[in-house]
């Protein structure tokens, strides 16, 4: 029997709900909500954490290595280059895996894990951002380099915006791969819906901000430091927040969701037109969510739900069609999830983030609780109703406990109600470990 060809899109910043099929009713996302009525929705999906505020690179090397942040080479995470005279240590990534299983392994947008790892994974690619953040009309790309090497005088601007110069590359191959009868992996990395936040016309006049509603948990200011109140993205707006700046806010990011699913369905009806769509595993996903004006915030450099949720869906040949899934999961579970659909080997190092598969197919109710982190002063756990968020800033030590069911907006801390103390002390003994990570 035919391996199953893989297509992988992943946004960069996309929040979990972020999703018409989700109740955002106004949020228009028509090509991934197809596609979660033809596959799986897994609705309760998070990120293990970060190690610095490119919370991003982290979480990508997850992805693509199947092992937590703090077990990888810190070159992994965010550098371009190895420091001068140094070898990168690459784990088996999913790439290479892919490869030695006979896929031939395509790759275009963002890879924000170094040119070492990259070389490790692809076959072949086109329009590459080495990077973390960049003008959405002016993105610095380069060709594929089959040496690995990537010089910096290879860099060129990328000829019109990000989401359409990516999607297309990715076009442009599953065309190339008509009558071809081995399986392939297309890893489309789109740098939307980051800031800056530019849509092209008409997405960029599609959401009024003067009829776009501010959040239930929106405040002008966030009620104590959470140890991250000063990076970047907590500057590109003023304090206290405006609730019109974020009203525009809102509205931009919702145009490049709405421009980015426009060209995702481009992608799976280049699946079509070449007879793939029905063999070809087809993935949705992003690095983290964001705040954007949630809990006085604007960034992804915290626990809270809007930043640390992402949207996952699978659809394709053996999985479920139309099909809801809120068991607990990592997003870096698609490691083992993707090789062992694709009937490739699994390496045993890997056993932290767990196939998807018994849930996906209706055999597992995901885990009975996971965690997360952010730096060394922030961690997380949360079981199937409750969170627990742990702050130790500047040697003060901060407690917000949350009912998820009755609160999903994160509204009302119970730390200090005394009819959740029982709940209190369990989760405490969850927290992951007796220290947060520190900086690699």
């Amino acid at each position: 029997m035919k391996s199953p060809s893989i297509l992988l899109t992943i946004a960069d910043d996309q929040r979990g709900p972020a999703l018409n099929c989700l109740g955002q009713e106004h949020l228009a996302t028509p090509c991934l909500d197809a596609l979660a009525a033809r596959g799986v929705n897994c609705t309760r999906t998070y990120h293990y954490g970060s190690c610095h505020g490119a919370v991003s690179a982290p979480s990508r090397a997850m992805l693509h290595t199947g092992r937590p942040y703090h077990q990888l080479d810190p070159a992994l995470l965010g550098a371009t280059y190895a420091p001068p005279g140094r070898t990168v240590q690459v784990p088996p990534t999913l790439g290479r895996q892919l490869r030695a299983a006979g896929y031939h392994c395509f790759a275009t947008g963002k890879w924000h894990n170094g040119v070492d790892s990259f070389h490790a994974s692809f076959d072949s690619g086109a329009n590459l951002f080495f990077g973390g953040m960049a003008d959405h009309w002016f993105t610095p790309v380069r060709d594929f380099d089959p040496t690995g090497l990537y010089p910096r005088e290879k860099v060129r601007t990328a000829s019109g915006f990000s989401t359409e110069v990516f999607a297309q590359s990715a076009i442009d191959f599953i065309h190339s791969r008509r009558g071809v009868k081995e399986p392939f992996f297309c890893y489309c990395a789109f740098t939307a819906p980051h800031d800056p936040r530019t849509p092209p016309d008409p997405y960029r006049r599609m959401y009024d901000p003067r009829r776009i509603e501010l959040p239930p948990n929106f405040v002008p200011r966030h009620p104590f430091d959470n140890g991250e109140m000063e990076i970047r993205d907590e500057c590109l707006l003023g304090w206290p927040r405006d609730p019109d700046e974020i009203r525009r806010s809102l509205a931009e990011y919702y145009g490049m969701i709405s421009h980015m699913d426009a060209w995702i369905g481009r992608i799976h009806q280049a699946l079509a037109d070449i007879g793939q769509l029905e063999n070809t595993i087809v993935v949705h996903t992003a690095d983290h969510g964001l705040a954007v004006g949630q809990h006085g915030l604007m960034g992804k450099q915290n626990l809270y739900e809007h930043s640390v949720r992402t949207p996952l869906i699978l659809a394709g040949p053996g999985l479920p069609a139309g099909a809801t899934r809120a068991g607990l999961c990592y997003q870096h579970d698609l490691f083992p999830t993707l090789l062992e659909l694709a009937g490739a080997e699994v390496p045993a190092e890997v056993d932290f983030f767990r196939s998807l598969r018994p849930m996906i197919g209706g055999q597992g109710s995901g885990r009975p609780h996971l965690v997360s982190h952010y730096r060394d002063v922030q961690r997380m756990v949360r079981d199937d109703r409750h969170k627990l968020i742990e702050y130790q800033v500047h040697g003060a030590r901060r407690e917000q406990l949350f009912d998820l069911t009755s609160d999903p907006w994160e509204t009302c801390d119970l730390a200090s109600n005394s009819a959740s103390s029982d709940r209190l002390a369990d989760l405490r003994r969850l927290l992951p470990g007796a220290h947060l990570p520190l900086k690699p």
